[in-house]
């Protein structure tokens, strides 16, 4: 029986020859005297995992505006003169023959942070590159500094944000687009009761805590063309139990948005978790988050991809044959092993062609 791992997925026109994607991972590596700007970090980073054989490889999340970054070291596409930077980017993954997606986000009250690297946390000051940051309302994530709470105009602002980065997106050349609303930055700070406490159309019911997500999906949807597929990264609870429901009440939230979502056009949901509770407490091991993933397969007429803790190839099988979601996320295990669909290939007995350059010299023994 041929492996699942290596059969397509077409949403709109695209029509990806695998189930296992890169998922987005933040690098923190733009200059500070170039904000926004991909360098040749980006570059080599995600065009190993085309060179490794990746059917789709996603960016890290990507600014709609100079103030939603997480930190000062983060990608954006809140100006045109950044569509160069990625096209570079792009092109690359494109002639080695992955497809390649951009991920849209705005980092809210999470933003104008010091890299996870770095040897300070928090937030960055003002006078070091940092920004004031926005949020619901006034409510700080954790230790960092209390956000700004955004007026009904400044909300719709950030949909015209996603809007015009999108256009950018299309005009750099990527092949989807995923709207970030997981993780705990600015869409998935409106969805949440434990974050938005607002009195106006956005906040106050589930309906209305919904809104701006939707009204980014269809400002997203509108601008980019007919063929080209939108994806929602949503998280499927915040492992807290101070909201409705505890986990459960989550899930079955994430489930009615999700709905909500297919209703509008969005072509995959992509299921993580957590984000908007600085120390859950997480019982974390192998897929731990894939039965998120199937209860939302299980509820929407759509696609399904599930991230964290799938490593091996078998195990990224199984997921995708018991029915779990019909594609895989890698993040770690793709940094520990760019060439992991290639080792993949070899142990399923499929033929994955190798890049020209290493076709002659590999041994596919090696594996």
């Amino acid at each position: 029986m041929p492996a699942m791992l290596f059969s397509p997925l077409t949403l709109r026109s695209l029509t990806v020859p695998g189930r296992v994607w890169v998922s987005p991972m933040c690098q923190y590596s733009c200059r500070p005297s170039e904000p926004g700007f991909v360098t040749d970090w980006h570059l080599a980073h995600l065009v190993s995992f085309a060179v490794g054989g990746a059917p789709l490889v996603m960016t890290e999340a990507t600014a709609v505006t100079r103030d939603g970054r997480i930190s000062p070291w983060d990608a954006g596409l809140w100006e045109d003169q950044q569509v160069r930077a990625w096209q570079r980017v792009v092109d690359q993954v494109h002639r080695v023959g992955s497809a390649i997606g951009v991920q849209l986000s705005h980092a809210g009250r999470k933003g104008s942070s010091f890299a996870p690297f770095h040897d300070e946390h928090g937030t960055v000051p003002g006078d070091r590159g940092g920004w004031q940051t926005v949020g619901p309302g006034p409510l700080p994530f954790g230790s960092y500094d209390a956000p700004r709470g955004l007026s009904t105009e400044q909300v719709s602002e950030v949909v015209r944000a996603f809007g015009r980065a999108a256009r950018r997106a299309v005009t750099a050349g990527f092949d989807l687009v995923e709207i970030h609303a997981a993780h705990g930055y600015l869409l998935h700070e409106f969805l949440s009761p434990l974050v938005n406490d607002r009195a106006d159309r956005y906040g106050g019911t589930e309906e209305n805590r919904a809104r701006l997500l939707l009204e980014v999906v269809d400002e997203v949807r509108a601008v980019v063309p007919d063929r080209m597929p939108v994806l929602v990264r949503l998280s499927a609870t915040d492992w807290s139990e101070q909201v409705p429901g505890g986990v459960e009440g989550d899930l079955q939230r994430t489930v009615d948005v999700a709905r909500a979502l297919a209703d509008r056009g969005v072509d995959l949901i992509d299921v993580s978790s957590g984000g908007n509770v600085a120390s859950p407490q997480i019982p974390v091991g192998p897929g731990y988050q894939t039965r998120f993933a199937e209860r939302v397969r299980s509820s929407v007429d759509v696609p399904v991809s599930t991230v964290g803790m799938i490593t091996a190839p078998r195990q990224a099988e199984h997921v995708l044959r018991v029915g779990q979601a019909d594609v895989v996320m890698l993040a770690r295990a793709a940094l520990a092993d760019p060439h992991w669909w290639h080792r993949a290939a070899h142990q399923f007995g499929h033929d994955l062609p190798w890049p020209p350059q290493y076709r002659r010299i590999i041994d596919r023994h090696v594996f």
